[in-house]
């Protein structure tokens, strides 16, 4: 790592990985005396994310979970028992729920398409997986592609079609109007690349379903063995679009699959209504199952054994989650450049920018924020708390004062916060108050919160969860005439003068912007990749 100084500014060698402010914490009834702290770099190698061996101890609180039927069907699902289908049980299924199960066909295609754009936004998400060349055939399964591309477009992908042979019928002219009324483009075979593997994130397969038979006739044998050739970058470990067959891997037999290991290999397969018999054979990493129309009478009759679709979901995982290399994970961030002239003079009015940005992006709780604490026994400990105020002496949260990081703060008070703003590839800082500010606070909150922060003995053991209940109640009916509810003497809030910030905004190839920014000086550093 290196650190540059800004030209006419003292210099400074810290290397810090995370926006933090380093501050004097006391009790909000005593004087804020702050002094600046100096750290040496390997205090902070892993300031963001910190494992500490003995800090989780017994004894833990005992509390009960209660989960939902859904949720407790998946836990006791065994994905060995699901039902896979031969082709006839297909076609006859297929032919009950469009004959006396009253459904029509483009009912049950756009459940199924619906179906693929759900499964395929479980795994990739747009922001690094937009483009999207879904390859359709002439049949039902071709009609899936189309439904699912137009969803895909809602759920913020960008789609591209290729539809060579396009069939003739209203229901499937009509998909295609849908299409081009939302401006999704769609490819004739000829301008499609002949390698489709840097152009594309992610390529639909649904050329064919479970009632195709024979071989692949043009275009669709070329299209296919573009599919297959990719097969080609997972051994040279290159980055290649990832496969998404719908229902059928197109070329498969439906029952005995890839028969001389030639065909597809897609990284995900969605079965429809039921996996049909040759997904057995599908070695990739995502497995899900769409189509959620199977009524009782159809499940009965073929003794179906399917995965309890989990909430609204229109598609359910069959199988375990892929493992995953976590050594492997890695995003390469791409913001614009935060340069010295971009820096607010005063770091507090830099961090309310940000902090604006973070509210007009509609980011989850951006004062959501990460509270280090040491105690006299040095060991440190990190946990979430919230910004509750932010004034130009520091930042304010609320907690209980019994609680590890009270006793913390009593016994040492110098703490760091740390805001991380996903969308916005930023982190951000922390700080304490009076009992007055705290009163006041307390009685703005939902009567709910303030009973609760009484019945709350944060850090300690109680029995199980029902003691709280119970406390909760009893509280709930005292105070139900609207009367006051005091105050807990040891709750209140803390705030942290801040004596440095650090303002972090991710860029790519790890060359990230970094500005530390000390109240009275101003100090840039930027981290090379080692």
């Amino acid at each position: 790592m290196r650190s540059l100084v800004v030209k006419g500014r003292r210099s400074m060698t810290l290397s810090l990985t995370s926006l933090y402010l380093t501050h004097s914490l006391t009790h909000t009834h005593n004087a804020l005396h702050a002094t600046f702290r100096t750290f040496s770099p390997p205090s902070l190698h892993n300031t963001l994310f910190q494992i500490f061996s003995g800090i989780l101890r017994p004894p833990i609180r005992a509390f009960s979970t209660t989960k939902t039927a859904s949720e407790q069907s998946m836990a006791s699902f065994d994905p060995s028992s699901v039902t896979y289908l031969t082709q006839r049980e297909a076609a006859e299924i297929d032919e009950t729920l469009m004959g006396p199960l009253g459904f029509s066909v483009d009912q049950l295609m756009e459940l199924a398409g619906l179906s693929v754009a759900t499964s395929i936004s479980e795994v990739y998400k747009p922001g690094e997986y937009s483009r999207v060349l879904t390859l359709c055939g002439p049949g039902n399964n071709g009609g899936d592609g189309l439904v699912a591309a137009r969803h895909l477009h809602h759920f913020g992908f960008k789609p591209l079609v290729c539809y060579p042979k396009r069939t003739p019928k209203p229901l499937y002219a009509g998909l295609v109007t849908q299409l081009e009324a939302l401006s999704i483009p769609f490819m004739s075979v000829e301008d499609l690349p002949s390698d489709f593997s840097n152009d594309f994130d992610i390529l639909v397969d649904a050329m064919f379903g479970f009632s195709f038979h024979g071989s692949p006739r043009p275009p669709f044998d070329d299209l296919i063995q573009r599919l297959v050739s990719l097969h080609q970058y997972n051994q040279s470990g290159q980055k290649r679009p990832v496969i998404v067959s719908v229902d059928i891997p197109s070329g498969w037999h439906v029952e005995e699959g890839d028969i001389d290991g030639t065909g597809i290999k897609p990284d995900m397969l969605v079965s429809l209504t039921a996996p049909k018999l040759c997904a057995k054979k599908f070695g990739g990493p995502h497995h899900f199952l769409g189509g959620r129309f199977v009524p009782p009478a159809i499940a009965e009759k073929y003794k179906l054994i399917l995965p309890p679709y989990p909430g609204t979901s229109m598609c359910v995982r069959i199988g375990k989650p892929p493992q995953i290399d976590i050594s492997a994970l890695r995003e390469n961030y791409i913001s614009p450049e935060f340069l010295e002239d971009q820096v607010e003079a005063d770091p507090i009015n830099q961090f309310r920018k940000w902090f604006d940005d973070a509210l007009a992006a509609g980011l989850k709780e951006p004062n959501a924020m990460a509270l280090s604490t040491v105690g006299k026994d040095g060991k440190p400990s990190s946990r979430m708390v919230l910004l509750k105020g932010l004034e130009k002496d520091g930042f304010v949260w609320y907690t209980n004062y019994e609680s590890q990081k009270g006793r913390n703060l009593s016994e040492n008070p110098h703490a760091a916060l740390l805001f991380y703003w996903d969308g916005l590839n930023r982190q951000g800082p922390v700080q304490k108050v009076s009992d007055e500010e705290s009163e006041q606070y307390f009685h703005s909150r939902p009567r709910g919160s303030q009973i609760g922060a009484i019945v709350s003995k944060q850090s300690t053991v109680v029995p199980g969860r029902h003691v709280l209940y119970e406390e909760y109640k009893e509280l709930e009916q005292k105070y139900a005439d609207g009367s006051l509810i005091p105050k807990p003497k040891n709750w209140g809030g803390y705030r942290l003068t801040p004596q440095l910030f650090e303002f972090w905004q991710g860029q790519k190839s790890r060359l990230h912007d970094r500005w530390l920014l000390p109240l009275y000086d101003r100090l840039l550093v930027f981290e090379f990749p080692v």
